[in-house]
């Protein structure tokens, strides 16, 4: 299994990924800012997790995540779409990336929250997200809780 965390930000689903492909599948931490690879790729080194590769990349401009056409498994895009202002060039290059049949796992905010997340004016709504991924060609699979102040979606290829 091939597994891409875009924005990977802290690591924390890059580590889970990494141990749930075990060694013999690989995991993809992209994140444009470098402070965040460093500590990922520390991180992985720590736990011996050399199947991780960590990639400069800018996954809101077409090819910008530097992975090939149709070559990930499943992608993981966590507290990110709160950030683009580039989203449905984020979701294209979503696509494009995953194989027929793969699979994207979506976590982002929900609104009033308190000091900690964006606020509200930044946040994507659930249905906002939804859509987004349905119009850019994805189907909706299901969605489940993600704590009091997330929602997560997840959409096939």
């Amino acid at each position: 299994m091939t597994v891409a965390d875009l924005g990977a930000g802290s690591g924390f689903y890059t580590l889970e990924a990494a141990h749930m492909v075990g060694e013999e599948g690989r995991v993809y931490a992209i994140d444009i800012q470098r402070e965040s690879l460093s500590r990922i790729k520390s991180i992985m080194n720590e736990h011996g997790l050399g199947h991780v590769h960590i990639i400069w990349g800018d996954a809101e401009i077409s090819g910008g995540t530097k992975l090939a056409d149709s070559s990930i498994d499943r992608a993981i895009a966590s507290n990110i779409l709160f950030q683009l202002e580039e989203k449905g060039l984020f979701v294209e290059e979503l696509r494009r990336i995953l194989k027929e049949g793969g699979r994207v796992l979506v976590v982002d905010w929900l609104p009033g929250g308190d000091k900690f997340g964006p606020t509200d004016q930044y946040i994507v709504p659930k249905d906002h997200a939804l859509n987004l991924f349905l119009k850019n060609g994805f189907q909706f699979e299901y969605e489940f809780p993600a704590g009091e102040r997330h929602y997560a979606l997840v959409f096939k290829k």
